[in-house]
């Protein structure tokens, strides 16, 4: 919708007065105007509030944008469309007969809001023991969680994008490993955990699946339980320490280990023993070339 002012403004008061009282007093006059024109239209009622309605477009103005695309349709509107089903509107304000005053049939402050009770009956079927706060806290995190997924579904679906069913994610190409562990997991789904499913004829028992901590029983047979007490009782009035005897053994072989090393280490090496000898020889030095007594080495060669 667009509206012009063909009339000319006054360039005298324009620069007279003040420029922003000027401008803001012409706009007012224009905008009163428009609504006036609107007014004079025929109306109508729509949802409890008149509209006017207005006349056909004389001239399209370009967009700087291309108009958005529609929403695509989530798969409950699919559904509604190919059933038939057609939404009622409600009402946003309902009656509560607890507070005795209108309320919003939704969000905070509701009507009928069951988070704000502080006492909650326990059914016949339920642990007596089972906190029901607890739980009702527990399924709404899980109401959530489930709208929140289907809402991301939706949008990846709208985009043509490939979602990951839940559980084990399919790959291009699995393993023999990777079937055996989904067959489990599949069977472990069951209310029994998998007690009552059979297995095919030539299945094999499922391998590192973990391994399940035992617990003592709570209620029954306690002497095995006072027997440790004792025996830890025992252990420590005892004045003598508690020997290990495989593992002193192994100490014991380990120091005697370390010690012959650090003998072989401080021996003499390949060179000649260490010892405060100068690396000039005297002219008496037995071992000295050309002296007395000296045979020269015979040169061993192939035979």
């Amino acid at each position: 919708m667009l509206a012009l002012d063909k009339n000319p403004a006054n360039i005298r008061e324009f620069r007279e007065k003040n420029k922003d009282e000027f401008l803001r007093s012409l706009a007012r006059d224009n905008t009163q105007l428009l609504i006036n024109e609107i007014w004079k239209l025929p109306t109508e009622r729509v949802d409890e509030v008149i509209v006017a309605k207005l006349p056909e477009t004389t001239t399209r103005l370009p967009r700087e944008k291309p108009p958005p695309k529609p929403r695509p349709p989530t798969k409950w509107e699919e559904f509604a469309k190919l059933k038939g089903i057609q939404n009622k509107k409600k009402t946003n304000l309902v009656w509560d007969d607890v507070h005795k005053e209108w309320k919003r049939r939704w969000g905070y402050k509701r009507a009928k809001d069951d988070t704000k009770e502080w006492l909650l009956e326990v059914p016949e079927t339920a642990d007596p023991n089972e906190d029901q706060f607890a739980k009702r806290s527990k399924a709404k995190k899980e109401r959530v969680a489930k709208n929140e997924l289907n809402r991301l579904r939706n949008i990846a679906r709208a985009q043509k994008i490939k979602v990951p069913g839940i559980g084990l994610a399919p790959t291009g190409q699995q393993s023999k490993s990777d079937l055996e562990k989904a067959v489990h997991v599949a069977k472990m789904s069951t209310a029994s955990v998998g007690k009552f499913q059979d297995r095919l004829p030539k299945e094999k028992a499922p391998r590192n699946t973990g391994k399940k901590r035992k617990f003592q029983p709570l209620i029954g047979d306690f002497s095995t339980e006072k027997q440790k007490q004792l025996d830890i009782l025992k252990i420590m009035d005892s004045k003598k320490p508690r020997l290990d005897i495989n593992k002193a053994v192994n100490k014991q072989m380990r120091e005697e280990d370390m010690e012959s090393r650090s003998k072989k280490k401080g021996g003499p090496g390949k060179k000649g023993r260490k010892g405060n000898f100068s690396g000039k020889k005297g002219k008496g030095a037995g071992s000295a070339k050309g002296g007395k007594n000296h045979k020269p080495r015979m040169k061993q060669g192939k035979r």
